[in-house]
């Protein structure tokens, strides 16, 4: 539990780390969460802008039938005319500046056209150098400021950006306008244009975009602005709310590239090719669309788009409200991801088995974000932020795995390395999933013992020379152990030609006695596919014993500080012992205990009862069972002469054991045959229990 609570810690600490990020909100980082807010637009593609907005554009095919621009003010004044007279466009907002006299018969044309449209609202830019203005046209400006401002108590200054100098129509052209708006831009640090500046100071007054006079023509409302102690609140036209950052500027939720505003040449409005009244009602932007007359504006769709664009993407927004908010609400959003998402990654991490499944718990709380996030744009249109949630999860994910690999894997490595070698492959990687089954300072566990030794191995050994012993054993402990293994048992140690094995340890394996009775069984099977090997190259063939008992032991780590070993002690252990070498007394080969022979799954193996014996160091009498690997058809005469022997008919016992030890070879017979010939000249006493008394090992 310790343990994944420092997963959660991770999570913590990342999320406190990434509010901090947030809050400070450095250069750098803004501008990587711009980048990654952009791709958003490329995702969602380009969508349909409001009819009500189209873009008359000095284009190619203007420029080639009427001349380069600027063209002469009479077919400009012919053009502003036409839009409002002829096409009954609503608003004309001109994304052009007249500054400067051309003549004074095109100034007055010009001048009369815009008077005669009505509905002109012209535009100008400020500039950061201060330079003279005509007195009439500031005049004129000044009627265009901010006239409804609703500023709350303790505002002492409004954040809006402002310029000393301005470039204004000349008078005689802004006097027949309607209204007036800027039209400049500002990029972000990295060139491209993802805000629209609303308001702007100049002289002490604000005053208000091409695209927002635009809409307050459109709505017939005036503008009202509100201001709070941050800065810019929003600002309202009649019913409706444009929600504004607060230094004045505005989020564009951009549709497409170029083009993707209805959009028609100027000289066909000039020579009337259109149907009369198609533009009725709308907000016409007038502007230069033309390769080298306009100004680009990078964004994220398109990396040269005109200016008159950006002005036609607010108008739009507002008509269909399609603002991108970036609100209280939003902020909250933010924050609760920023705190939620890595705590959840790092419990979520917590439960994970390991690095890959750790990868698939990243990808899903990402994925789910980066989903929520997107689907927050596009259909609530809310701006959140994708880095610093993001930023939280990847810190959670590193720091979470570097704990896991430092420090939960690590153990679990050095577990695997440690156990790989004495332990089933699939219990290393139960060991490798979760260390912590493992409980490695000793505890009390019922385990199957098997112990296995060769016959007369001292004689074996006497006859090879000691380069030809490794050889032998290692051919013979090789596959011995392989076998332990597969039956899902511990390799406890090797005592030099004896094999000690555990099932059940260090971690649990259903079954595990019938896992040792066929370890048993699989052991004498590989044996007789050595012997043939030894003999045909004429060595010795080998014979072993095993001896198996199920019961409670004590397993661990145990012995000194500089040198210690896995392994088992107990009563259980010992009677394992025992039962492995009583089998050279009673001419056997696999020898049970009753408790093994109890939990072994009824059918897959043949025992006989061999005899009840009291062993060395063991008050209790055990009843011992051989687990039979072959000639199973003297089952019923053995169990017949062992009923008559226990009933003290030691004559008729003998005459069977007689006939099963001399044809059928039988070892326990042969025991038997002689116990049988003792108690005939020497009987029992009258209390005799049949119980064996084992004087050796």
């Amino acid at each position: 539990m310790n343990k994944r609570l420092m997963f959660v810690l991770f999570g913590v600490v990342a999320a406190i780390c990434s509010f901090l990020l947030y809050k400070q909100a450095s250069p750098s980082l803004q501008q990587q969460d711009f980048r990654m807010k952009d791709a958003r637009f490329r995702i969602r593609g380009p969508v349909k802008p409001d009819r009500d907005v189209v873009i008359v554009a000095i284009d190619h095919k203007s420029i080639k039938e009427f001349g380069r621009w600027p063209w002469s003010r009479e077919v400009t004044g012919k053009l502003i005319e036409n839009l409002s007279l002829h096409y009954g466009t609503k608003v004309t907002a001109l994304d052009i500046v007249f500054s400067e006299a051309q003549s004074v018969v095109a100034d007055r044309a010009l001048a009369a056209s815009i008077k005669k449209a009505g509905n002109v609202v012209a535009g100008y830019f400020f500039r950061e150098e201060q330079g003279e203005v005509n007195a009439e046209s500031l005049a004129q400006l000044e009627e265009s400021r901010m006239k409804l401002v609703k500023i709350a108590e303790g505002v002492q200054s409004i954040p809006i950006p402002e310029y000393p100098g301005a470039d204004l129509n000349i008078p005689e052209v802004g006097a027949g306008a309607l209204d007036s708006g800027f039209f400049n831009a500002r990029s972000d640090a990295d060139g491209l244009y993802r805000r629209s500046i609303l308001l702007l100071l100049y002289n002490g007054d604000i005053y208000q975009s091409l695209a927002l006079k635009a809409l307050r023509h459109y709505f017939g409302s005036e503008v009202m602005l509100d201001v709070k102690q941050w800065g810019v609140d929003a600002l309202q036209i009649g019913e409706m709310r444009i929600p504004s950052r607060e230094d004045g500027t505005m989020a564009l939720n951009y549709y497409g590239g170029t083009g993707s505003f209805t959009t028609i040449s100027a000289a066909d409005i000039i020579t009337k090719r259109l149907p009369k009244d198609s533009l009725k009602g709308k907000i016409a932007f007038v502007g230069a669309t033309e390769i080298g007359i306009y100004d680009l504006r990078p964004t994220p769709f398109d990396a040269t788009l005109p200016g008159v664009e950006i002005h036609a993407t607010v108008a739009a927004n507002a008509l269909e409200k399609r603002f991108l908010r970036y609100d209280s609400n939003t902020q909250m959003m933010e924050i609760a991801c920023i705190f939620i998402l890595p705590i959840l990654l790092g419990a979520a991490l917590a439960f994970a088995p390991g690095t890959f499944a750790g990868l698939g718990v990243l990808a899903v709380v990402t994925g789910a974000f980066c989903l929520f996030n997107y689907m927050m744009f596009a259909n609530a249109f809310r701006d959140m932020t994708l880095l610093y949630p993001l930023l939280g999860i990847a810190i959670t994910y590193l720091g979470g795995e570097a704990w896991r690999n430092l420090v939960v894997e690590r153990k679990g490595r050095q577990l695997k390395k440690a156990f790989s070698s004495y332990v089933s492959p699939d219990l290393v990687k139960q060991i490798e999933k979760d260390p912590d089954k493992l409980v490695l300072g000793g505890e009390q566990r019922e385990l199957s013992i098997l112990f296995s030794d060769i016959r007369s191995f001292t004689t074996v050994s006497e006859s090879l020379t000691p380069p030809e012993l490794v050889q032998l054993l290692n051919e013979y402990l090789n596959p011995m152990t392989r076998i332990v293994l597969e039956e899902r048992g511990t390799l406890d140690k090797f005592i030099g030609d004896a094999v000690m094995a555990l099932f059940n340890a260090p971690l649990d394996v259903p079954e595990h006695a019938t896992h040792a009775c066929s370890a048993a069984v699989r052991m004498m099977e590989e044996l007789q596919i050595l012997n043939e090997g030894f003999a045909a190259r004429g060595m010795n063939t080998l014979d072993i014993g095993i001896g198996i008992n199920t019961g409670p032991a004590v397993v661990g780590n145990m012995g000194a500080d500089i040198r210690f070993d896995y392994t088992a002690i107990g009563d259980s252990v010992n009677l394992a012992s025992r039962l492995e070498g009583l089998n050279k007394y009673y001419g056997s080969h696999i020898l049970v205990s009753e408790d093994t022979r109890l939990q072994v799954n009824g059918g897959r193996f043949i025992f006989r009862e061999v005899d009840r014996v009291r062993v060395k160091g063991k008050l209790q009498p055990i009843v011992m069972y051989e687990l039979m690997i072959g000639d199973f058809d003297i089952l019923p005469s053995f169990e017949e002469a062992l009923g008559k022997y226990r009933s003290r008919d030691f004559k008729g016992a003998r005459a069977i054991f007689e006939e099963l030890s001399g044809n059928r070879k039988d070892g326990p017979s042969r025991l038997y045959l002689g116990r049988c010939d003792e108690y005939l000249a020497s009987p029992p006493p009258d209390d005799w229990d049949g119980i064996y008394i084992a004087k050796g090992k």
